[in-house]
């Protein structure tokens, strides 16, 4: 099984004042430096352990690229280093290994022996390769010729003939059409469960909370959070956030990091989940009538208010979100002071387990415009199936059922 560990490491690159400087310190290196260093990666470490998922995420220019690159040793570090145990197999760019005027064929006699096949190994692995990759006759045909789904295709197929000890994917996977895309997220679950270790780069929520076991935030170029996958996206949302203004702060509720962030102009001063009768509930039975209860508190003057919420199931998937722009209910000329008191009122469809409610108080239907307050885990509550037939999946979508028989 494979291992990654990342020491202190960064990376610096040289920038000069003026064309001539970098000459100047060439030719006449005993008059010192000439050059500043600008540091895009500092002072990482974390190691991945054999057989763990781990998802790096960040937003563009936060040094995600630069640090696949330092692990898989296309690039070399300033400081620090990197130690790998067992076969890599990498996608850090599209058709990275692929030559354009090559055939698909030949591209793929090549890329394999860089993942570290033999020739004989790849011709025994071809047929497996081209029906992964499903891309018909087209694998004769000049790469040049390919679109990027189509690249993205074989070279995925390519890297994981083999089930290599380490997997590392940039975000190459968000090309691929739909079918593709679970394709390759099944292999790389099967890939998992046989003890790859894994490190995914991914902005999909979804696809870090499924398949990783631990996710870690990269920000300015520094390692800013790690830890459970749901409370680091959490805080990767709030921190979009942050860029217009907003502040971020983490919260204890009942054991689990609590993310929030805003201006607080405006907060969520109760959360309550009611039944039929009015009664605060904690564990509701699948499909009975419920009213989600929000008492919002503004602090401040707010020219136009919406409440959003999203529930979500234990792993931070969103099982259904809407908000009152959307439902054409926003609240105008909200005063200092005031209190107002939302009701959502739904039949609670979804299958037995665990879910949490997220909040946002904004001005329009996204947090990334007029942040007031987002928080995660506002509420908790459990739903269990006590009169249903049983039934699998996460949402209650009772068929009626006929049946023809000639």
């Amino acid at each position: 099984m494979g291992s990654i560990h990342v020491a202190g490491l960064g990376k610096a690159y040289k920038q000069y004042p003026t064309r001539g400087a970098r000459l100047a310190e060439w030719l006449l290196p005993f008059r010192g430096p000439r050059h500043k260093l600008k540091w895009v990666l500092q002072d990482i470490s974390f190691d991945v352990a054999p057989g763990e998922a781990v998802g790096l995420i960040g937003i563009n220019g936060a040094g995600k690229s630069t640090l696949l690159k330092l692990i898989t040793g296309t690039t070399q570090p300033t400081t620090g280093g990197v130690t790998i145990h067992g076969r890599v197999a990498a996608l850090l760019e599209l058709g990275m290994g692929f030559h354009p005027d090559f055939t698909g064929r030949q591209n793929v006699l090549m890329a394999g022996q860089l993942f570290g096949l033999t020739v004989p190994e790849i011709q025994e692995l071809m047929p497996q390769i081209e029906a992964f990759a499903d891309i018909g006759d087209y694998i004769d045909q000049p790469v040049r010729v390919y679109s990027s789904g189509m690249q993205m295709r074989l070279a995925f197929s390519v890297a994981t003939a083999r089930r290599p000890d380490v997997l590392i994917v940039d975000e190459a996977l968000s090309v691929g059409d739909a079918y593709f895309q679970h394709k390759s997220f099944e292999r790389i679950r099967q890939f998992r469960r046989e003890g790859t270790t894994l490190l995914l780069v991914s902005h999909d929520k979804q696809a870090v909370q499924t398949v990783c076991d631990r996710a870690i935030l990269l920000d300015g170029g520094r390692l800013a959070r790690q830890g459970p996958p749901e409370e680091i996206m959490d805080y990767y949302n709030a921190l979009l956030a942050e860029r217009d203004n907003a502040r971020v702060r983490v919260e204890d509720s009942g054991g689990k990091a609590q993310t929030v962030s805003g201006t607080g102009e405006a907060t969520v001063a109760d959360i309550v989940l009611l039944d039929a009768d009015g009664a605060v509930v904690e564990v509701v039975d699948v499909g009975v009538p419920v009213t989600l209860q929000v008492t919002v508190a503004a602090r401040a003057a707010i020219p136009r208010m919406v409440l959003g919420y999203m529930i979500k199931d234990r792993l931070g998937n969103v099982m259904y979100g809407t908000n009152t722009h959307l439902k054409e209910l926003p609240q105008e000329a909200v005063t200092a002071g005031e209190t107002l008191v939302y009701r959502f009122a739904f039949p609670m469809n979804l299958g037995a387990g665990s879910y949490s409610v997220a909040t946002a108080i904004v001005s329009t239907d996204t947090h990334l415009v007029n942040n007031y307050e987002w928080r995660d885990l506002a509420l908790v509550f459990t739903v269990v199936n006590m009169r249903r037939p049983h039934f699998e999946g996460s949402a209650w979508l009772d068929p009626a059922i006929s049946i023809s028989r000639t």
